[in-house]
């Protein structure tokens, strides 16, 4: 059993957000899914991202995610979902005591936090071979850099183009890749 800190991606806690985090529940595990848009959802990507921008933009976030995570033990699973890497990618690479990261669809340069992924973290990183935000905007880049220097890290990459492609909720939803994604992530924190 694992405790697992779980961020939502830029169209907030969409029904299949909250599929994903009782799916990992129902897997005995303690899954905390903080709000960061104050209970807003989105019907796009960019009215998400514009949300985010009247709301202080990406450091907000990530303060808001790091606020979340000051209310819990250091010992966590981190995970996000694209936006909600942010946040987890941070958490995971500088608060001591994180036993693994999942990052789903996005993975920003390790120095954007200020130091190399943790030798003792094990992370995994989900996303499509042609989703054109992963790829296009340099995130395969950083997640095949972090991949390579860290010992205990996977980069899982899916046949697509989707971004939001395992959350039920929404039309780029691919119930294949969503599935193999599950079995993945479902092994992945056990004994952490």
């Amino acid at each position: 059993m694992a405790e697992v800190l779980l961020f939502h991606h830029a169209q907030g806690q969409t029904p299949g957000f909250h599929a994903f985090a009782d799916e990992l529940r129902q897997a005995v595990h303690t899954v905390h899914t903080p709000d960061l848009f104050d209970g807003q959802t989105f019907g796009s990507i960019e009215e998400g991202l514009a949300y985010v921008k009247e709301k202080g933009g990406f450091e907000q976030i990530i303060e808001r995610g790091e606020q979340a995570a000051n209310e819990l033990p250091n010992e966590l699973v981190y995970a996000g979902f694209s936006l909600g890497v942010l946040p987890a990618q941070k958490l995971a690479q500088t608060r001591a005591g994180a036993r693994g990261a999942l990052l789903f669809y996005s993975c920003v340069p390790t120095s954007e936090f200020g130091t190399s992924w943790p030798a003792d973290v094990p992370v995994q990183i989900h996303a499509m071979d042609a989703d054109p935000i992963f790829v296009g905007e340099g995130d395969l880049d950083a997640a095949r850099a972090l991949v390579e220097s860290a010992e205990h890290a996977e980069l899982f990459l899916y046949p697509g183009t989707q971004h939001y492609f395992a959350d039920p909720s929404l039309p780029s939803y691919d119930a294949d890749a969503a599935a193999l994604l599950r079995r993945r992530v479902l092994d992945f924190p056990r004994n952490r």
